[in-house]
């Protein structure tokens, strides 16, 4: 029964996911409910191994619909996979706890701004080329691969408002080019988990394969409604991890 209810949890999380981030607020939740009494790093370690396989698919779903700007993606996707390392090191030197009572209020004025600019992200008109994106992606790739590792919720769509608001992406355009941030970022986060041995791979292995099911559907969905679509569920998400993140902050 523990497997069933967390491989529908990993495909419901793979379909979010691969619409706009946010998996991790229905996978996880759903670990810590089914295990209660197990190591909270093994179970991020498992989301995170079902997490890898369903934003890989995500993004080879996307790269064969939406224009994948290949020479600007691969140096913030090293940026990002870097910086998810780092944080993950920092994490074991500094205590991250400082960070849950601003969180809420850092996504409340992401939220805010997106819904105050209504024009934002629905047309694709990229502000850069060539060097000056990638190298302005892979700043932010790597900032945020660093919060990724060292903290975490989130991330997903910060890297999606990034790409919105800094390089003039619509929301598809977005969403398909932070795929492959994530799955970066997921990767170095699973090996480190990996060599800690953090990983339930009994579990990992149908937790996977749902999530890819899931994420194939999510895909589909973004690619047949579009960048308005993405931005809805973009508000949706970003308003659960707002509740999430208060609920974490102030009451536990």
């Amino acid at each position: 029964m523990e497997i069933l209810i967390v491989t529908l949890a990993s495909l419901f999380a793979g379909l979010v996911d691969s619409i706009v981030g946010g998996g991790g607020l229905i996978l996880i939740p759903a670990l810590f409910a089914t295990f209660p009494t197990a190591a909270p790093a093994t179970l991020v370690g498992t989301n995170k191994s079902a997490a890898i396989w369903g934003t890989a698919f995500s993004t080879y779903q996307f790269s064969k619909k939406v224009e994948m700007r290949w020479a600007a993606l691969f140096p913030a996707a090293a940026a990002g996979l870097l910086g998810s390392v780092c944080g993950a090191w920092t994490v074991t030197q500094v205590d991250p706890s400082f960070l849950r009572k601003g969180l809420p209020f850092l996504l409340l004025g992401l939220l805010i701004y997106t819904v105050a600019k209504r024009e934002m992200g629905q047309l694709h008109q990229p502000r850069f080329q060539g060097r000056r994106e990638a190298l302005i992606a892979a700043l932010f790739g790597l900032l945020i691969g660093f919060y990724d590792g060292f903290f975490g919720p989130g991330a997903g769509s910060f890297f999606v408002f990034a790409y919105v608001r800094l390089l003039g992406y619509d929301f598809l355009n977005a969403s398909a080019s932070a795929k492959l941030l994530n799955t970066a970022t997921n990767f170095s986060a699973l090996a480190l988990f990996t060599w800690q041995g953090h990983v339930w791979w009994h579990l990992a292995v149908p937790m996977a394969l749902a999530n890819v099911i899931g994420s194939l559907i999510g895909t589909r969905l973004a690619l047949r409604h579009g960048a308005g679509f993405v931005r809805y569920v973009f508000l949706a998400v970003v308003s659960a991890l707002i509740l999430k993140t208060a609920y974490d902050g102030f009451f536990r």
